[in-house]
């Protein structure tokens, strides 16, 4: 239990710092060229892990594997991260780690139209007090920043889909989670670096530099600042952010159970925001704190559910009870049908042996 406490302790801190440390680095990188090496060392990070893993399953990787990857590193590195590391450039770090904190939310939803799982009352409670937090968060009503929350609300939408595709993926191909991540994360992190190679083409960086917006992507820099002045921070926001978050997050899950290590992603939201005021002397507007009160409330409901069905299912129980009484009244009415059925044709066949 000890250990469990540790993990959980270590990868909700760094979760929580994550935004933090990226607004530091923001003024020495380039936001793409950040998202590029912190995925990098994040997944170099991960790798030994994931192949212990493997080794473990006595499982090797194949072409589909592989195309699995490039769809999830993609969908997370390229879009969902992009869209994230921008977020943080025009918003407060602890706006962006409120709305992302929500990603779980959109992962429900995506569960729900893209795998056609039922969400359970507790999941539905919790997407509808969650967004009722986003808008008080983002007040459309007196939209200031636009662009910026526009980007973190998007990012975490994004960032639920690459979840599902994840887990369905994970699923298919019989991977474990320490192996999705370090896999999409390296897949993801070649995958941008050629795009990134793509900018420094002059006729690509041409007609880039033609749009108002793609201006700022015209020859994305690789190695641009990175020196031992700022290698402390690199290693923090690679190895013990990217990396170590997440890997303590699955050692959290190995030795208790999903639920329990998404405790993380439920102390964030409030973590978050107090430690961006203590280190980045961050303001914390009061529709803010209201909306983070409201998200916290939403996770509460959702980690109860989950903890609800965690138990259920290793007692035996059915997972979903309501749908479990309504199946079996369903069940025991068709059999009262079938044998109601069978005695008037046996009434009727006797009436016609005695004609």
């Amino acid at each position: 239990m000890r250990k469990t406490v540790g993990y959980i302790s270590f990868s909700t801190l760094m979760f929580s710092l994550m935004e933090i440390a990226l607004k530091l680095a923001g003024g020495a990188f380039d936001p793409i060229q950040l998202n590029l090496i912190r995925f990098a060392v994040g997944g170099l990070v991960l790798l030994p892990i994931a192949l212990s893993a493997l080794k473990k399953q006595h499982r090797q990787l194949n072409w589909q594997d592989l195309r699995l990857f490039g769809l999830t590193g993609f969908v997370c590195v390229i879009i969902s991260m992009t869209l994230y590391q921008l977020a943080i450039v025009y918003s407060p770090a602890a706006t962006v780690a409120v709305l992302f904190s929500c990603n779980p939310v959109f992962a429900l939803i995506f569960s729900y139209l893209i795998l056609h799982e039922r969400l359970g009352r507790a999941n539905l409670i919790s997407v509808i007090v969650s967004v009722i937090g986003l808008l008080v968060i983002v007040n459309p009503t007196h939209i200031k920043n636009i662009v910026g929350l526009t980007l973190a609300v998007t990012s975490a939408l994004t960032f639920g889909l690459y979840s599902i595709i994840s887990r369905y993926g994970s699923q298919k191909r019989d991977l474990n989670g320490i192996v999705m991540t370090c896999f999409t994360f390296l897949t993801g992190t070649v995958e941008l670096f050629v795009i990134i190679m793509l900018t420094h083409v002059p006729m690509i960086g041409r007609a880039m530099g033609q749009v108002s917006f793609l201006k700022q992507f015209v020859s994305i820099p690789v190695v641009h600042n990175i020196s031992w002045q700022y290698l402390p921070l690199l290693f923090f926001i690679g190895v013990c952010v990217t990396g170590g978050g997440f890997a303590f997050y699955f050692l959290a899950m190995e030795t208790s159970d999903v639920s329990t290590a998404s405790l993380v992603f439920f102390i964030k939201p409030a973590l978050a925001p107090v430690l961006a005021a203590l280190i980045l002397s961050e303001t914390i507007s009061l529709p803010t704190i209201v909306g983070i009160v409201i998200i916290l409330l939403g996770s509460v409901v959702t980690f109860m559910g989950n903890r609800s069905k965690s138990v259920r299912s290793e007692m035996g129980q059915p997972v979903y009870p309501e749908k479990d009484q309504s199946e079996i009244q369903s069940q025991l009415g068709n059999k009262v049908k079938s044998h109601l059925e069978d005695k008037v044709k046996g009434l009727n066949s006797n009436f016609e042996d005695e004609d």
